[in-house]
């Protein structure tokens, strides 16, 4: 009996959503260091206020929705480049899974591995704890990819002055690049 409860107990702790303090619009980005999909840090600092940033949380890597959005953003991003934009994603996945997603869907941007939710509290972003493992076909070969933790789908937009200009919990994943761009535009009249 007593085993039965911490499985019980175990499984309820897993899938608990946790987050911080919910960033709006007007606030300043959070700053905040974690490893890039060459496993290199990756520092806010070093990026915000260079332009504009789009920040988006996105659950996993190889998923539908999420290899949606990314394909939008890839396939948007000479649009995205020419109004000044640097897109940043941002998922509980780790760096190997970023390096075998971007090559799999040939993305031209950076995916950060947000692995310990750091990311995701920094921006008020629920997430739910526990690691998962999902096989998926990279490359005509089946492959197991491990996830920490899985984020909620949340989209943010960091001006020059590296404060959030624009915010999105409710993203439709497909959509998500044109309506950036049709917000920056608006910005830029």
């Amino acid at each position: 009996m007593r085993s039965f409860g911490f499985a019980v107990l175990t499984l309820f702790a897993a899938t608990i959503s946790v987050r911080g303090e919910e960033v709006k619009v007007g606030d300043k980005a959070p700053s905040f260091q974690v490893k890039d999909d060459t496993g290199e840090t990756w520092k806010s600092d070093e990026h915000f206020g260079k332009g504009i940033t789009v920040v988006y949380f996105y659950p996993a890597d190889m998923t539908g929705g999420c290899t949606k959005q990314a394909c939008s953003y890839r396939d948007d991003s000479e649009a995205l480049k020419k109004l000044g934009v640097t897109v940043v994603g941002v998922s509980g996945d780790t760096v190997e899974n970023h390096q075998a997603f971007k090559k799999e869907k040939e993305l031209n941007f950076t995916l950060l591995a947000d692995t310990e939710g750091k990311v995701a509290t920094a921006f008020g972003v629920p997430y739910t704890a526990g690691e998962k493992e999902f096989v998926t076909e990279i490359g005509g070969q089946k492959t197991t990819l491990v996830r920490a933790l899985t984020t909620r789908r949340w989209t943010f937009v960091i001006g020059e002055n590296k404060k959030v200009i624009y915010k999105d919990d409710a993203v439709q994943a497909q959509e998500d690049s044109q309506k950036i761009i049709a917000l920056v535009k608006s910005l830029k009249k």
